[in-house]
């Protein structure tokens, strides 16, 4: 038998953040820093940054860990802090640790959290069996969770947070650390939730998760909110970058004088391929009519804006490593 994803549709349901700081006591500066952001009912939000960008702290913040002290957070015309108890009942959090105990099979641990929840004889019965189907554990659901594959593990945390039939789902890097096959299960699941009216905020360090699942994103780094909006506007709104396929590898003196008419030119470790960002059609006619007079022969040609969140991300982002 297959179980349906069920969850209890609100008339609405939207986050709605204004302004929102953050500073940890002890601190000299904001960890956030005027977030504005506004996640539409029914959808699968993506929050994407760097290690250290805030991430952790927002949802925190969302999920009512952390006190709301500077700007406004309304979650379904409730708002933060002082409806924090309301607001939890209709909320799950499912972490990037794993929240189970391990000596505990599947199925027990189902029961003892449903239980923690106040579910309780037929009720509890059902969020278990309905949980073990959607995550599709039934035949596991009596083996030791400790014992676990990393997907089946990634796939009891998110059983444990679809207990209470939430309305509002936050998932963090919810596929680390799991096989193709789990990882495509996990986002087909997370996709349905939304399409079944769940509102989803979904935060990963793989991008093409977030392009593959995401209605809407937000990018965020040191604290302050980057980019927001669908993936078609972010994409749109990126620079147009131009990639050449040389024949051969270009030579220092080559690779010279078109540094010195481009000096924002790169090029790949074998100096056979290069690029150049926020290039306009004045700029390809010029590299290509510079490559010819430099008898630099070339074998491909790519330009236009990007069709990739990543490179949205890392231009954003500055492509600094982070720690």
């Amino acid at each position: 038998m297959v179980w349906p994803l069920l969850v209890h549709v609100p008339e609405r349901l939207v986050i709605d953040i204004k302004g929102l700081g953050f500073r940890y006591p002890g601190a000299d500066e904001n960890t956030l820093h005027d977030i504005s952001l506004q996640v539409p009912t029914g959808s699968v939000f993506g929050l994407l940054g760097p290690n250290g960008a805030g991430k952790s702290t927002l949802l925190n913040i969302l999920t009512g860990l952390l006190p709301c002290r500077q700007g406004s957070v309304s979650i379904n015309g409730l708002s933060l802090p002082g409806d924090a108890a309301a607001i939890k009942r209709f909320l799950s959090l499912v972490p990037q640790d794993f929240a189970f105990y391990p000596q505990l099979s599947g199925l027990e641990n189902l029961r003892f959290f449903g239980r923690v929840l106040g579910l309780s004889g037929a009720r509890l019965h059902s969020a278990v069996e309905r949980c073990l189907a959607v995550a599709q554990l039934e035949k596991h659901a009596d083996k030791r969770a400790g014992l676990y594959s990393g997907g089946l593990k990634r796939r009891l945390n998110l059983a444990i947070g679809l207990l209470s039939e939430p309305q509002l789902i936050f998932l963090d890097e919810p596929t680390v650390g799991v096989d193709a096959q789990s990882r495509h299960f996990l986002l087909e699941s997370i996709r349905r939730l939304a399409d079944n009216g769940a509102t989803v905020v979904y935060t990963s360090h793989y991008m093409e998760e977030i392009q593959l699942i995401c209605d809407r994103l937000a990018i965020i780094d040191n604290g302050a909110i980057l980019l927001a909006g669908t993936l078609e506007e972010l994409l749109h709104n990126s620079r147009r970058v131009l990639a050449v396929e040389l024949g051969a590898p270009a030579d220092a003196a080559q690779q010279a004088a078109i540094a010195q008419s481009q000096p924002t030119v790169q090029w790949d470790t074998h100096r056979q391929r290069l690029r150049l960002d926020d290039a306009d059609t004045a700029t390809v006619s010029a590299v290509l009519a510079q490559l010819a007079g430099l008898q630099l022969a070339v074998d491909s040609i790519e330009y236009g804006r990007s069709s990739r969140l990543e490179d949205v991300f890392l231009d954003v982002t500055q492509r600094q490593l982070r720690d």
